[in-house]
């Protein structure tokens, strides 16, 4: 018997057909001898025309009543599935965020989980009856309601399981595991059994959407085993068929232990922007960065340039594309601080990423990703790196064949893909 906390999207919760389905899932498991506790999203789509109603009532909208409105999806969610699973005769019942409770911090619409009381669903457990709990909502100590930000139940998820010190947190999306790489650009992407931690972080940070980062970092945190699976799949005898999501120790003595490149990202979603003629002298990268960053603004990719004769140099970075219209207007209005000459931004770029544990202890990834994408004529605009990371900034049409190319360099491609 094990003891599983099982997160189901949006897109699995969208409508009776669909919560009949994830409560047939839930039996099965239920019949296996496991105890289950249910994390579960809004419908899909519910979500957005929440936060519309919100925006329409104000523009200037109190976020702590935001909250409370927009909370409101996963409460309906969660409380079909407890009504479906009773009407299959599995005993179960919802358990609102107040009601453990899950205590947060109190920054409204992007609050942190600090605790959760695990009694009450614990016992509940313990007694054969399924706890249903709606995700990304908590309360903070003056008892207010809470969200955690958009992908939230992912984190509710994890949170929960770690709280329950369960055997593993099964998060069900519309993919059946994570991949080598986006299986709509390369057919040969192969299917992973197994994924570090530092890698799955790497990845969702720079472009994979199968689990939210900060759902990442908390199973890294509290050594919570996760596996990503397909909602849609029929349940099988394999306990494990999705990808889990472990500490690197469970890949000793493994052949996953000597691969070399886990996978490849990409990532449109970012603008670069060019200041020309930054005067070359100490604080001027400062006078950049820090009104960005007092504005809540993430730089990813930086380059400077070698000074002119001018005693100025470039400056280019990347921004999140949705936050460009935001990064602009910051340093447009702190011009004359930095003293630039030109700003220039270019939303027609995509960020490749290569991943892997195995580039602590080998030599000449990022030589091979550079000739790779040389050999096709794509031009490298920026790089960052990590101990297990290369990424670089391209034109974004070359995004499809430099994932392609880079994929077959690596050897990633599957040898029995069609």
């Amino acid at each position: 018997m094990a003891r599983i906390v099982m997160k189901f999207g949006g897109t699995s919760m969208a409508g009776i057909d669909r919560i009949r389905n994830v409560a047939n899932r839930v039996k099965h498991e239920v019949e296996l001898g496991n105890e289950v506790a249910v994390v579960v999203s809004a419908m899909s789509g519910d979500t957005d025309r929440l936060v519309n109603f919100c925006r329409e009532a104000s523009p200037l909208y109190d976020p702590r009543e935001y909250d409370v409105v927009v909370a409101s999806g996963e409460q309906v969610t969660s409380g079909l599935l407890a009504i479906t699973l009773q009407s299959m005769g599995v005993k179960a019942r919802s358990w609102m965020g107040w009601q453990l409770p899950i205590r947060t911090s109190d920054a409204h619409a992007s609050a942190r989980i600090q605790t959760i009381n695990s009694d009450a669903i614990g016992a509940a457990m313990a007694s054969g009856e399924v706890a249903v709990i709606p995700g990304f909502q908590g309360l903070t100590e003056d008892d207010r309601i809470t969200t955690l930000g958009r992908g939230g139940s992912d984190t509710s998820a994890v949170a929960v399981a770690a709280a329950m010190k369960a055997d593993r947190c099964d998060i069900y999306t519309d993919v059946d595991g994570v991949y080598t790489t986006d299986p709509r650009i390369v057919p040969k992407a192969r299917k992973l059994a197994k994924v570090t931690y530092e890698e799955m972080l790497e990845l969702a940070s720079v472009g994979a959407k199968v689990l939210q980062t900060r759902s990442v970092g908390l199973a890294m945190k509290e050594k919570v085993r996760v596996q990503v699976l397909s909602s849609f799949d029929q349940p099988t005898g394999n306990p494990t068929p999705g990808t889990m999501i472990v500490g690197e120790d469970e890949l000793e003595g493994s052949t996953m232990e000597r691969q070399l490149i886990t996978g490849i990202a990409y990532d449109k979603k970012e603008t670069k922007v060019t200041l020309t003629a930054v005067p070359d002298r100490p604080g001027a990268v400062a006078a950049i960065f820090s009104p960005l960053a007092d504005a809540n603004i993430n730089v990813d990719m930086i380059v400077q340039n070698v000074a002119h004769d001018t005693g100025s140099t470039d400056v280019t970075f990347t921004v999140p594309s949705d936050e460009i219209a935001r990064s602009l207007d910051t340093l447009e209005r702190e011009r004359s601080a930095i003293g630039y000459d030109k700003l220039i931004h270019d939303a027609n770029v995509a960020k490749i990423s290569v991943v892997g544990v195995g580039m602590r202890s080998h030599a000449g990834v990022a030589s091979k990703m550079f000739s790779t994408l040389a050999d096709r004529k794509i031009n490298v605009l920026a790089i960052t790196t990590s101990e297990i990371k290369v990424s670089v900034l391209i034109h974004e049409d070359y995004t499809e064949l430099a994932v392609r190319a880079l994929h077959t360099a690596y050897g990633l491609d599957a040898e029995d893909a069609a």
